[in-house]
């Protein structure tokens, strides 16, 4: 037979088991809106019933039910959904890091504008072309066409002083902005770690430390925004139950193989750190004891802020968004100054001199953008410009000083300058054109497979809140499920106590 008191047993876990899952309905509802949060649920199982089979058991009509009892408070998640989160994650960090370059790129190029390179060239071409059509010293306009020319040249310098500048400054703010994503990887991994360890002090005891897994989860997705990581679990020792997560181990996904960010079971951080040249392009990324190529470090938010702002390829050439920018740049000055001062060279000054450059001479390409100044001679006098032809031929028997052979031939200087493009020369018009509308394609992609990525992020992130988030509305209804059964349970404890104070004070008293 079973105890007088079984009916009380059975009333308590009830009450015991409803507490629990209201406890735990509240602790979802204070959660509702915590970033990383995970709804959690209360396993309830049914209490091994009375009397256990055996060969001396209590003879009984049949065993008694013993009640509930709740035995794990589990989390409700999805780990697939959390894969494909990070993988799109890593998608969207790349693309967001370079469409962002990109934009600051387009805004400091400002083409096609009125402000642009394309339209101060325009206008130094157009005051050559009025100067060779005022070409003599005798002409009331002549005077003031080279006057012009100068100016718009120096506007020319002006301008790719600026272009050359602005880019580098934002090169540097990308830089600087990588050198944080690293720390920033290093920091989560850091928090990994220290999760880890609070999470293999709980485990063993049994326990399902939901929280520290929401924190830990939380960190892993912060972390997949930069690069690509695999996971793996190691159960913890003791009596850990047999749902238990144990702790993670990170490594890097990269196209040799992986490589051990945080080993969960060493609890070792091998931190990321980057080797920079003097200009602070990356040569070299270190994984620990390990070395990996800039070109080979896999797809992620710091792929993305390493190619913006520059990094050295396996020939040692500087390559990234903006350093390939910076240098057309420097190479269209470079051609331009040499072509110019050489057709320069060539032609007569109104004294008739010859052998005269317009230009500051620019002895290599890197830092040319910015060098392009004027030579002093030209500045300090407008006559020392050569409009005329040496081959030419004019009535005050010299045919050397107002034809304006030379300056029409300087005015021809968008399409004569050949610049190496690929494997084929093209014109300075050509390779400006070209870079700019690379420039614009990149964006667009960049632009494009940002958004595309977003998309399918939110996608399976919408799918992933429909299984683990908190609503409400589920809560309030649970709520009101188990407050009805945890008063069933009060009330049988209620009704029992009449039973035994039956017995107790009613039984015997016959007679009386």
């Amino acid at each position: 037979m079973s105890s007088t008191f079984h009916g009380l047993q059975v009333a308590k876990r009830g009450m015991d088991a409803q507490q629990a899952t209201l406890y735990t309905i509240g602790h979802n509802v204070s959660n509702a809106n915590t970033p990383g949060y995970t709804r959690q649920r209360v396993s309830l199982e049914t209490f091994p019933a009375y009397p256990a089979p055996g060969m001396n058991q209590t003879g009984t009509a049949g065993q008694i039910g013993m009640g509930v009892e709740a035995s794990t408070v589990e989390r409700i998640r999805d780990t697939f959904l959390d894969t494909q989160y990070r993988d799109e994650t890593i998608k969207v960090g790349y693309w967001d890091a370079r469409a962002g370059a990109l934009e600051k790129m387009e805004e400091i190029m400002n083409e096609p504008t009125e402000d642009g390179l394309s339209a101060v060239f325009n206008q130094f071409f157009e005051s050559i072309q009025d100067l060779a059509s005022h070409p003599s010293a005798s002409h009331p306009s002549e005077a003031g066409a080279r006057s012009v020319m100068i100016e718009r040249a120096e506007a020319v310098g002006d301008t790719f002083s600026y272009l050359s500048t602005s880019l580098k400054t934002i090169q540097g703010d990308l830089q600087n902005e990588r050198d944080v994503a690293v720390t920033q990887v290093n920091s989560l991994l850091e928090q990994i770690n220290n999760v880890n360890q609070q999470i293999q002090n709980v485990e063993p005891n049994g326990c399902l430390p939901n929280d520290l897994y929401d924190e830990r989860d939380r960190l892993l997705d912060e972390i997949s925004k930069f690069m690509p990581v695999s996971l793996e679990y190691t159960k913890s020792s003791g009596n850990a139950s047999a749902t238990s997560e144990g702790v993670v181990t990170v490594q890097l996904q990269t196209s040799q193989g992986p490589l051990t960010l945080l080993d969960g079971k060493t609890h070792q951080v091998n931190a990321i750190s980057l080797t920079r040249n003097q200009d602070s392009y990356v040569t070299e990324i270190h994984i620990g004891d390990e070395i990996r190529n800039p070109e080979s470090f896999p797809q992620g938010k710091l792929k993305g802020l390493i190619e913006a702002s520059g990094y050295m390829d396996n020939s040692g050439k500087k390559t990234g968004v903006y350093a390939s920018m910076i240098d057309d740049l420097d190479e269209m000055a470079y051609e331009f100054v040499n072509w110019f001062n050489d057709k320069h060279q060539q032609g007569v000054t109104l004294d008739g001199d010859t052998g005269m450059s317009f230009f500051n001479e620019i002895s290599q390409k890197e830092g040319a953008a910015t060098g392009i100044v004027i030579a002093d001679k030209i500045k300090q006098n407008t006559n020392n410009i050569a409009a005329a032809s040496s081959a030419s031929s004019g009535d005050d028997g010299t045919g050397r000083k107002g034809d304006g052979q030379n300056a029409q031939l300087l005015s021809q200087f968008r399409q004569k300058v050949l610049i190496n493009s690929g494997n084929q020369a093209v014109s300075l018009d050509g390779f400006y054109q070209s870079v700019i509308g690379q420039m614009s394609v990149d964006a667009q992609q960049a632009n494009r497979l940002k958004s595309n990525s977003e998309t399918l992020q939110g996608a399976v992130e919408q799918r992933r809140q429909s299984t683990s988030a908190v609503s409400l509305d589920e809560e309030m209804t649970n709520m009101i499920q188990f407050q009805h059964a945890y008063n069933a349970s009060a009330r049988m404890v209620t009704m029992i106590d009449e039973m035994l104070d039956k017995i107790v004070n009613g039984l015997g008293t016959g007679g009386r």
